[in-house]
This record gives C-alpha cells, structure tokens and sequence, in this order.
C-alpha cells in the first residue's frame, strides 16, 4: 500500500494481531501523525518508510491495539494511593495484625483527630479470618491502635467498610441508626456496631473523610495514566461519575472528577481516550434520584470527545457474592437470596423502582450501565432493558451488564437478541474463586463469569479490571479467560468456560471499543483507524497461556506518539 507521503513511524518483523473481524495477523504496521496508514509485510512497510520516518525493529515482538481497560475507576483508583490512603490489601498485609500495624504506623505520622483511610482488605486473605471462619475485622481491631484518630478501611470490593469506635462516633453511628436503603449496618450480639458497614451504608461517613481539591484529582488521574501506559492501556471506563458518587470514598465517583477531566482535556494534558458512565443516584437510589441527577449534569460536554466522552448511565442494582448482597435465585449455603439495593420497602416495590429507574435512563437517550451480580437480579436488569425498549424504542443502544456474575441462559439470549452486552472481570475470577466456593458452593462458583457461554450466546463480550478492585493487568485477564485457574491453589475452576486468545484479546480491545461507540475509529489495528498501539516483549501466538502474564510492555504508542518506552 502506497502512501502519499510517508509514514512518522513504523514497526515492523513483527507478529502484529490486527484483532480485526478475521483475527489478521501482519508483520508490520505504519503510522502517520495520529492515524494508522499502512497494515501489511515487511517489505511493504519498509518500502514506505522515509527519511523522517522512526522505524522501530520488532524482532519477532507482538503489536497489538492499545488496549481498553472497559470498567476501571480511574480517579478512584489514583486516590487509593498514597498520599491519599493506605494500602492495606494482599499482599501488603495478610492478616489482622497486619493491617493494625500499618494503622498504627499512620497514626504515629499524623495530626492529632486527623483521618486514616486505607483501602484493599479481604477477609479472604487475612490469617486471622481463614484459621476461624467466624472472625472478622472489628472495630475493636483498629481501637487498640487508633483510640483517639477515626479510621476507615475499605475492603477491596468497595462494597464494605471497617471503622473504629472513633470513626463511629465522629459520624454519630450507633446501635440505633438506620442505614440507608440498600445498605446494612453489622452490630454485635450487645446491639452495637461491629465497625463493618457494607453497601450503601458507608454513606454514614464518607461525608465526613476529607475531599480532594480538583487539582489534587488532576494529578491522581495524570499519575493514573502514566501507569496505565506502562500497561500498553490507551483507552478505559470511567464507570460511574455524577452527584450519586459524592458519598463514595475521596468522592472517588463524584461529578468533581467530571470535571478534573475536563480540565486535564482543555490543558492537553489528558493523554488517554475516557469514556464516562454519569452516575446520577447513589447505591440504594430511586428513579426520583435519576431524573434529578440528570437534570442536574445534563449530558456534559467535553471539550475533545475523542478523549473524553460522557456516553451513558450507570445504575447499581444489587450488591456483590463476597458480601451475599448479590440476588440470588438460590440460598446462600448459610442463608438467605441478598437483595435489590434500590428503593423499596419490599422486593416486588425494588423491582418495580429499577424498572423505573431504567425507562427514565433509556428514555433520556443513554446507555445504560448496570451494576449487577446475582441470578435474579440480572434476569431483572435484562427483562427492564427489553420492557424500556419495547416502550420507547432506540436503535443501537448497547446496553450492558456490569459484572454479571451469575447470569444465565435466558439473559444471555436476550441479550444477544437486542444487540446488548456484558462486562465482566475475569482478573476477580482468579483472585476470589476459592473464596467463592464457600459463599456460593463450588458448582455454583465454578459458574461464575460465563464467558464462553456468553461469547456462544452471541453477546457481546468485554473484560476489564474494575480497579482499583484489582490491578489494571489486562495480561492476567486474557490469562484468567484462557486458563480458568484461581490465584489461591491454582486448581481449575469451571475450565468447560475457557475461551481462546483471539477472543480473550478481543475482550479487551476490539469489544471495548464497541461499548463506546467508537468501533469506526480505535479497537483494531487497521488503515484509518487511530494509533494506539501496544508492543509486547514477545510473540504470544501458539504460546502457553501461562507465560502471558510474564509478557513485558516494551512500547506504547497513544495518538500516534510514543508514550512509553521500556
């Protein structure tokens, strides 16, 4: 292919897998300023290059699309590092007495009252809780190192808080409150909180920790970026932006974040492509709660929609397995089927306001996200995206399951039938599937996150990181998709559900860009198409699945220039 002048960069000797709809693999591939102009051999590409042209020897190395972490909270993830919260999660610590004396470190270095936050911990991971199934964080824990500083630690789902005495107080949460709709508040067999508060609960003090100014955001996400790039990461969800994430933890999902973006955008200093999911009702919200938050952010504009780009609405319908706040069909092994977290003083009066709170998205024009996990709350979910359709039609909309955990065949097909799709996490699959065998039984574990019934359904299959519940290693996803393994004993879970590399890549680019309404212009390696691209340190064709999450980012190449070099 000939070029009218010739091409800024190319790299070339390669295995470029261009993740088009035949899965073509080339040697090389050329870039003039910010677009790919040329896909093809090594001779074709060398024959184009030209004096200014920056030829880069592959060796044999893979290219591949930049890759679209689908599901990554970016400015939250950034504000879970230091300075802004300590980490407490595996394998930083691994017990009880771990996460104490990282406490008790924190405290000796702060203000007197001064608020430590920390984030990361699972039950799963810390000795005390494996060696006795009924222990569990308490209050009492952090009290012996922190009696006069309030603490706030929140596990590595974002789904459960653990506090001290202080924290409690400082926030008049007591034996007597109430938690908001969706939330639960775990007291002791004296009536007292036990300083876990799970769902929507944590409302009840994230007010109270300290907010970040815009500034310190622009910087959480800039530092957010570079590693990303480190990565070969060019593209992410942001999911969940708008007044329904003020409550979260630094208003990790807060609208102020919207705008440290935009502001990052208007600088030119915003070097990734965000799509935003608005969030405008927190967890236990009501459709009440989604039409004022969208009247309150209408639709906002971005200065660059190649960058930054609101395209839809993130609704939370249930909550996680780990916590049993996911909507199961069946009982927990222990117990009880979780619940919707929406408003409702019922079942059937929940569902009803999620339907609701659905229609009012769909009908405004947006895509809908949902947060979802259980069986029964997925089939819920999938039925009001069919019942919003039906009512006021919209071509194209690409709806999508966040998560679907446990999603079944008759969601699948329904999705499939409405061009609808589903995210899911297969990183969380190899960290917790242990865990999961005692939350849900191991045949129902083995279950869970369905890809290759999903991709057999015909839907519309994208993977992600959801960090910063766990690290944006788009190589341990593609490994985890392949392989099926856990991280704990490395056993197989549910390998009848392993999926091939083509479309464990495609899960993590050319999908992804689907979500986003920019299939025409990224996701692929092909002429026209953006160039963002990532160069890994070796061939992954016909290679053991294993050895790709020993694979290196050697390069990554966003707009058409180089941002990261190994």
């Amino acid at each position: 292919m000939i070029t009218s002048s010739a091409p800024t960069l190319v790299l070339t000797g390669g295995q470029v897998l261009t993740v088009d709809g035949d899965f073509t693999v080339a040697e090389g591939v050329a870039v003039r300023g910010r677009d790919i102009v040329a896909v093809g051999t090594d001779a074709e590409l060398r024959a184009l290059a030209g004096p200014g042209t920056r030829v880069v020897e592959l060796g044999g190395r893979t290219v591949l699309p930049g890759i679209n972490d689908s599901h990554l909270h970016g400015a939250a993830y950034g504000m879970t590092k230091p300075p802004f919260a300590l980490d407490v999660g595996h394998p930083a610590v691994g017990s009880i007495a771990d996460v104490a004396a990282t406490v008790r470190r924190a405290v000796r270095g702060s203000r007197p009252g001064e608020w430590i936050v920390g984030l990361g911990w699972d039950p799963g991971y810390l000795a005390e809780c494996l060696a006795d199934p009924r222990r569990f964080p308490h209050r009492r824990d952090l009290d012996a190192v922190a009696p006069h500083h309030p603490v706030c630690l929140t596990d590595f789902s974002s789904h459960m808080a653990w506090v001290n005495t202080a924290a409690l107080r400082r926030c008049g949460i007591d034996g007597e409150t109430v938690p908001p709709a969706g939330g639960v508040l775990d007291l002791g067999s004296d009536g007292e909180p036990t300083g876990i508060l799970r769902e929507a609960a944590q409302r009840l003090l994230q007010a109270a920790l300290p907010t970040p100014t815009i500034a310190q955001r622009r910087r959480a996400v800039q530092g957010v970026v570079r590693e990303l790039h480190t990565r070969g990461i060019t593209s992410y969800t942001e999911p969940g932006l708008g007044p329904g994430g003020t409550g979260t933890l630094f208003g990790g999902l807060s609208t102020d974040n919207w705008t440290a973006y935009v502001e990052l955008v208007a600088a030119g200093e915003l070097h990734a492509r965000v799509s935003v999911l608005l969030l405008p009702a927190p967890m236990g919200g009501s459709a009440d709660d989604v039409r004022k938050g969208l009247a309150e952010l209408r639709r906002p504009a971005s200065p660059d929609p190649r960058l930054l780009n609101a395209i839809g609405v993130k609704i939370f319908a249930d909550g996680v397995p780990p916590n049993r706040t996911a909507w199961m069909n069946e009982p927990y092994p222990e117990g009880g089927h979780g619940a919707l977290c929406v408003h409702g003083d019922t079942p059937a009066l929940q569902v009803d306001e999620l339907r609701e709170m659905i229609r009012v998205a769909h009908e405004a024009g947006f895509q809908l996200g949902v947060h979802v996990t259980g069986d029964r709350a997925i089939d819920t979910v999938v039925d009001a995206f069919t019942a919003a359709q039906a009512s006021a039609p919209r071509p194209d909309a690409r709806h999508y399951v966040i998560h679907g955990d446990f999603i079944g065949p008759g969601s699948l097909a329904e999705l499939a039938a409405h061009g609808y799709g589903v995210n899911m996490n297969p990183a969380i699959k190899w960290t917790i599937s242990d865990l999961m065998d005692e939350v849900v039984g191991p045949e129902r574990s083995a279950c869970q996150w369905p890809v290759r019934s999903a991709v057999e359904a015909g839907v519309r299959v994208c993977a992600s990181s959801d960090a910063p519940i766990t690290e944006p290693d788009w190589r341990q996803g593609v490994a985890s998709m392949m392989l099926r393994e856990s991280k704990a004993s490395g056993r197989p879970s549910g390998p009848e559900q392993c999926v091939d590399l083509a479309t464990a890549l495609r899960a993590y680019t050319a999908t992804p860009a689907w979500q986003d309404f920019a299939d025409g212009w990224k996701g692929t390696i092909e002429p026209g198409k953006v160039a963002d691209l990532c160069v890994l340190d070796r061939p992954l064709l016909d290679r053991d699945p294993h050895e790709i999450t020993d694979a290196q980012v050697d390069l990554t190449v966003f707009d058409g220039r180089v941002v990261h070099e190994r």
